[in-house]
């Protein structure tokens, strides 16, 4: 609680953020910035390492390039967002989108190419939120298809770092289709590591360690490094390219419009900016209010100040990402550390932007991680978006089922999309037959029809060529 003195603006800095009309100091707006930066940071690791699936040429994304324009990216949004909407809300590629692009867009489509598909993901969130009828859609969908997507997409995340890993390999038989590690049991130091490093990640998140998915990295590297040198498997830390280095940021504006038709189809295409529209549209706008309400900035309705500019901005960062080729840029679930340490105002945001935009210049760091310590990172992660399921009131079977196939879906078929699809069709169909039809808004009708396409997008195709 603020007093008089602490309320009163001392300096053009404060009048600007409103740091003592929220509260706040500028020491602690400083100290917050930095605990954001230190639990993100994360980021440019792991984000280079998901974006190095070969695309449908065979083509990579060079991981150095990558890191060097997921800080740059990271940097540029989460200042802009903090100057324009004075919120501490950070930005970073967001965790679900990138897995989307790199297990599903370019199996079909190469890498500029996705990243294009990215860019009007952007612009399309840009003029919805403009019009404001962002906001219109995300309140006329059910509050517990928006958390079953984040459950699903948290279990997707997971999915694919016990794959990573060697945790969960395929039996190459029709039953059991997966089975554990090598056999049925842990047999490769590759695994090994990853299982220390994931209980290692959870020992110090339960204990509410300040970047704990960094630490857990860092550590696990570190393990992966001295077992490496005992008993050789397979590792290349690449040492010789040293620490630090001036960034490499050939990766701007190697985006492609020129979709090849013979490779795609029209449907798919659609279906793809339809789905990034969508995962971008509600994890962001769920995120932002959560953190809004976290730092006590929003009102009964779950509205935050400048939130039309907030949702303008958000679209910014997806134009930004595919860009940049780093993926969507969008708010960070993350800047809760920071608001948990005070961050009020996006001062803080200035600050970790900053850091993002430093760490450009050490992005080489990104070679000594190996793929089975980032692997327990995501699965960290999608323990952490896993928690959103305890909001969810089971007691309905018309919420239960598409719930259900929203979060199982996904991870099973490899695939947002499906998941997406599957719950809001299931929704549609079993409340409308149920006698539950009138309580289902008109925006979700045409969003299931569109989903029907998509799962029929192949005959469909079959039937136009």
């Amino acid at each position: 609680m603020s007093t008089s003195t602490s309320t009163r603006p001392s300096n053009a800095l404060d009048r600007f953020f409103r740091i003592s009309e929220r509260g706040s100091t500028i020491g602690t707006e400083i100290r917050g910035g930095l605990v954001t930066f230190v639990t993100m940071a994360y980021i440019v690791i792991l984000n280079p390492l998901i974006l190095s699936t070969p695309d449908v040429n065979g083509d990579t994304l060079p991981q150095a390039a990558v890191a060097a324009s997921t800080a740059l990216t990271a940097g540029v949004m989460t200042i802009l967002f903090g100057v324009i909407t004075r919120l501490p809300f950070a930005f970073a590629a967001g965790l679900g989108i990138n897995a989307f692009l790199a297990f599903t867009v370019v199996g079909q489509v190469s890498w500029p190419e996705a990243m294009a598909l990215v860019v009007i993901n952007g612009l399309i969130i840009v003029l919805l939120a403009a019009t404001g009828l962002r906001k219109l859609i995300f309140d006329a969908v059910p509050v517990q298809l928006k958390l079953a997507i984040t459950v699903g997409i948290g279990l997707f995340i997971a999915f694919i770092g016990f794959v990573n890993s060697g945790f969960v390999t395929a039996t190459g038989v029709g039953s059991p289709p997966v089975d554990l590690g090598e056999g049925g049991s842990i047999a490769s130091l590759a695994t090994l590591v990853f299982v220390v490093t994931l209980l290692l990640g959870g020992i110090l998140i339960a204990l509410k360690v300040k970047g704990a998915i960094l630490f857990a990295l860092i550590a696990g590297t570190l393990l992966a490094a001295v077992l490496n040198l005992i008993w050789p498997f397979g590792l290349d830390f690449g040492f010789q390219a040293g620490i630090v280095s001036l960034p490499d940021l050939s990766l701007i504006g190697a985006i492609d419009f020129g979709f090849d038709l013979g490779k795609v189809g029209v449907v798919a295409l659609i279906m793809f900016v339809f789905t990034l529209v969508f995962s971008n549209f509600f994890d962001a706008m769920g995120t932002m209010t959560g953190l809004a309400k976290e730092a006590d900035l929003a009102d009964a309705k779950g509205d935050f100040p400048r939130i039309k500019s907030a949702l303008i901005v958000e679209g910014v960062g997806a134009v930004v990402g595919g860009a940049t080729s780093s993926s969507s840029s969008t708010v960070f679930i993350e800047s809760g550390s920071g608001i948990g340490e005070g961050a009020r105002t996006g001062f803080a945001n200035v600050v970790t932007g900053v850091l993002f935009l430093l760490a450009m210049f050490i992005t080489p760091i990104t070679s000594l991680v190996p793929g089975a310590v980032a692997a327990a990172a995501l699965v960290l992660v999608g323990a952490m978006m896993l928690s959103q399921i305890r909001h969810i009131d089971f007691g309905d079977f018309r919420v239960l089922l598409p719930v259900f196939l929203t979060a199982t879906v996904m991870p099973l078929t490899y695939s947002i999309a499906n998941g997406i699809g599957a719950g809001f069709v299931a929704w549609v169909v079993v409340n409308a037959f149920s006698g539950k039809a009138k309580t289902i808004h008109p925006l979700l009708w045409v969003v299931a029809a569109g989903f029907v396409l998509y799962f029929a997008r192949g005959p469909i195709e079959s039937l136009f060529a």
